[in-house]
């Protein structure tokens, strides 16, 4: 296993972390009970990985409940993440980044992990209908109190991020430190604008779904679509993509894991491992023989050969405004290629569309 620093903390994580939405039977996403959960659990730790992710919402409290009996012994040994804001049941008032909800919801998810404190406390998407400095208060309430660590972001365009940042900042409050994203192979619309705007900030990014729900396992093609039973089948529509850019994608996946006797799916997490501002990637595997090659994914050392062919099949295009700042700021202003030469050793971030003399 190999080890990052959690956003811009001191905290040290794995660089695989272990996701748990398949552990519980209420998401119809893996049905582990609780042998199979405490069998991944141990052999997640026995391979290096100390940081495990968990949300309220998984199976209705069931996934933290079975990861917490997992941990017993251990708990300290860990990095425990867990998340808040998703519907807890039909009553509208447990739901919500609201003071009410997460206060409630912290002492839920503490009792259910059998722990006093949680490293990592995470908002799992933004909240157009409560106040923002409400659900930051609270949440610089809980850090103060020690019941939590660090807290972090989740599913947040980034203008909503930037606010929250900038209203932490400005209040004197605990500051996000990560940003759990989808990032994959087949969704790369994190590089639009998040991906920067973490850099800039030095929040770490957390990848969830980094193979597309186990599309980019390389297990289905056009004539062997993903059967019922599946997760890709169960859940692959949650994180919608072009199908036909897929298959292509796959194809690449394939042609760069017969390079190194590696499987796709390895190809795939060694690529998003590769990409900038990421802390942990997060696996949600079912079986111990995903695990073992999903963690064998940081031992793989990517050519640039090889990450250029992975680029070219799932390259999404850049829109506006992104290319135009690319083009003022890295290929026109002479300042960016005697400031950062090593960016341009492989033709630069990007192409100069006016191509200005300075920029050949």
């Amino acid at each position: 296993m190999k080890y990052r620093k959690l956003g811009n903390t001191g905290l040290i994580v794995s660089s695989v972390a272990l996701g748990t939405m398949q552990f519980g039977g209420k998401m119809n996403m893996g049905n582990l009970d609780q042998a199979d959960t405490t069998r991944m659990v141990k052999l997640a730790l026995d391979r290096g990985i100390n940081f495990i992710d968990t949300a309220d919402v998984y199976s209705l409290g069931e996934s933290e409940t079975l990861v917490g009996n997992a941990l017993k012994g251990v708990r300290g040994e860990i990095v425990l993440a867990t998340k808040v804001r998703l519907p807890m049941s039909e009553n509208f008032n447990r739901s919500g980044a609201t003071r009410v909800n997460i206060m409630r919801e912290v002492e839920d998810s503490l009792r259910r992990l059998q722990t006093d404190y949680i490293d990592l406390y995470q908002v799992h998407g933004w909240d157009s209908n409560t106040p923002l400095e409400e659900t930051l208060r609270t949440l610089d309430d809980l850090v103060r109190q020690g019941k939590v660590r660090y807290i972090g972001l989740s599913n947040f365009l980034s203008w909503q991020a930037a606010t929250a940042v900038m209203l932490q900042h400005h209040l004197g409050l605990e500051k996000y430190v990560t940003a759990q994203m989808y990032y994959s192979l087949v969704g790369r619309g994190l590089e639009y604008e998040f991906q920067s705007f973490a850099e800039y900030h030095n929040i770490g990014i957390l990848v969830w779904s980094p193979l597309t729900g186990g599309f980019l396992s390389g297990k289905y093609t056009r004539a062997n679509p993903a059967p019922g039973g599946t997760r890709f089948a169960e859940a692959g529509n949650f994180v919608p993509f072009d199908r036909e850019m897929g298959y292509r994608v796959v194809d690449v996946l394939k042609e760069v894991a017969n390079r190194h006797d590696a499987s796709p799916a390895r190809v795939a997490l060694a690529w998003v491992l590769g990409r900038r501002a990421i802390s942990s990637v997060i696996v949600a595997a079912r079986k111990a023989e995903q695990l073992e090659d999903n963690v064998s994914a940081v031992d793989l050392q990517l050519s640039n050969d090889d990450v250029q062919l992975l680029d070219a099949a799932s390259d999404p295009g850049v829109p506006y405004p992104k290319w135009m700042v690319l083009q003022l700021d890295t290929a026109e202003d002479p300042r960016s290629k005697v400031l950062y030469p090593e960016r341009y050793e492989n033709g630069g971030p990007w192409t100069d569309l006016r191509r200005t003399r300075w920029s050949g």
